[in-house]
């Protein structure tokens, strides 16, 4: 393997370990900001053993998300330092902006949360979750602003071989950025649903026959989270489809990629599923079942339009941004070859599926939990807590298959021409990577990825003790509705 390789696997590794995190840490802060308000305006005790609960396991996956997604900004230097050259100008505003609001208000607002129980007045006690909790939304969309610049560049001028930002605000309503935010929230919140789902299932089925005094919580976490989750699918449905049309109209590669469609076609259909090597540029080896007319509505909403294929995509990726890599020794083995224009197709075809399966199966769950535990019902089968389990890992799966698609199927750019904007501002992965020899970068990967290892066992250690002790873990002894003051004194 070499240079280039080695540092895209690197960044992928450490990019999608972090995202595992993310999408909790954001949905879960909303919804015991929800729990809480639910006990403040009620005074029931069952909605502060909620908040208590899911507000520990908050509290340990949100520290992990802060020790591996400091190595992400950190990246951009070690390994892209061509990137961060070419980048600076445009990358060093959102970032700021994630870094010295967002995250600022972020940690401040927790901290007080956290050590505020016995110290702040219940309401303002309450505006502090809530702030934590939104900071955490504004965090997100910095950092989606950013990415979403180096998939549809805006608010630039190109100048010295450089862009240069022109407008702040161009870059923040970008309409990739518009479009990708309610989608990777919704996902969030579709990860966190999972979780109450998951947990709640297997602590109901656990205490299915004892008269348990914490079993409402259990009820009301699988309700909320199942709720939660099919809205959330809702969104992402809503949002995917708007996210589809303008992958057509600014990344129409990617796309032709996502449906292994070789030739063009007018109507075009939708692929569910191939048998076959989708890899195969001639598409001789494939057999596609496919949906009529439907690829063709989701790329222009219209069932009768033309859907270009990759092969017609790459003569015209040739003639605009060239055949071949320049004559660079610094590029290595790809110094004057041809352009790969296309990517990995059956990444890009089956990560399209595996996020929309993953998905679906998620919100799939929540309506078997809401139809097992309506009025009153406790399952008693065994699959039931197993299936609630492994339903957790469905939104995970589905949001790292999302994020591969996305970030592989713009490849071979690491910036990608706005067909519509400025000429020069783009950028190929390969002319990105820092000039490191193959040594230095496996070094790096193998600390790092061992590392990231080691924080996972430990995330998981603790996960699974918190939530193996239950509310007694989080909660002071026999908690009553008249001893407020006693539960306030019980800090985290």
């Amino acid at each position: 393997m070499d240079v280039l390789d080695l540092a895209r696997w690197q960044f992928g590794i450490t990019t999608v370990y972090h995202f595992l995190m993310v999408p909790l840490t954001i949905g879960l802060a909303l919804l015991v900001a929800g729990m809480q308000t639910a006990w403040v305006r009620t005074g029931k005790i069952v909605y502060l053993k909620m908040t208590k609960f899911w507000g520990k396991l908050l509290l340990i996956n949100f520290a992990m998300g802060v020790v591996t997604g400091i190595v992400q900004e950190f990246q951009f230097g070690m390994n892209w330092n061509e990137y961060s050259r070419f980048v600076g100008d445009v990358f060093g505003a959102p970032l700021a902006m994630e870094g010295l609001i967002a995250f600022f208000v972020e940690s401040t607002f927790l901290g007080l949360w956290i050590f505020g129980w016995d110290r702040l007045p219940k309401r303002v006690h309450l505006a502090c979750a809530w702030a934590f909790s939104l900071a955490t939304i504004a965090s997100a969309y910095f950092i989606l602003a950013a990415n979403s610049w180096m998939q549809h560049p805006v608010g630039v001028k190109f100048v010295d071989g450089r862009p240069q930002m022109t407008s702040i605000g161009d870059v923040l309503t970008n309409n990739t950025v518009l479009a990708a935010f309610p989608h990777t929230i919704a996902g969030a919140f579709a990860v966190a649903a999972a979780f109450l789902v998951g947990v709640g299932a297997w602590w109901l089925w656990r205490n299915r026959e004892a008269a348990d005094e914490h079993r409402q919580v259990w009820r009301n976490s699988i309700k909320l989270g199942a709720l939660t989750g099919l809205v959330a699918f809702v969104v992402l449905v809503i949002s995917g489809d708007f996210q589809g049309k303008l992958m057509f109209q600014q990344q129409p590669m990617k796309m032709a990629a996502a449906e292994a469609l070789c030739s063009t076609e007018q109507p075009a259909g939708f692929s569910l599923f191939a048998v076959g090597d989708v890899g195969d540029p001639d598409c001789e080896n494939v057999k596609s079942f496919t949906m009529p007319a439907l690829l063709s509505f989701l790329a222009h909403g219209d069932v009768s339009s033309e859907v270009k294929g990759v092969d017609d995509l790459i003569t015209e990726y040739r003639e605009r941004y060239g055949t071949n890599y320049p004559d660079d020794p610094a590029l290595g083995d790809l110094a004057g070859k041809p352009i790969e224009y296309v990517p990995n197709l059956p990444v890009t075809y089956w990560g399209f599926r595996l996020m929309i399966g993953f998905g679906a199966l998620s919100a799939g769950f929540g309506l078997v939990a809401l139809w097992l535990t309506r009025r009153g019902r406790i399952p008693r089968s065994r699959w039931f807590p197993r299936l609630g389990l492994l339903a957790i890992a469905a939104p995970f799966l589905a949001n790292s298959a999302g994020w591969i698609f996305t970030e592989m199927g713009r490849q071979p750019f690491v910036v990608v021409p706005n067909p519509t904007g400025i000429d020069g501002v783009w950028m190929f992965t390969a002319t990105a990577v820092s000039r490191l020899s193959v040594g230095e970068i496996w070094t790096s990967l193998i600390a790092l990825t061992t590392v990231y290892g080691v924080l996972a066992v430990v995330e998981v250690f603790l996960l699974r003790r918190y939530i193996r002790a239950g509310i007694e873990g989080v909660m002071p002894p026999k908690p009553t509705e008249e001893s407020d003051r006693d539960v306030l004194s019980f800090a985290y």
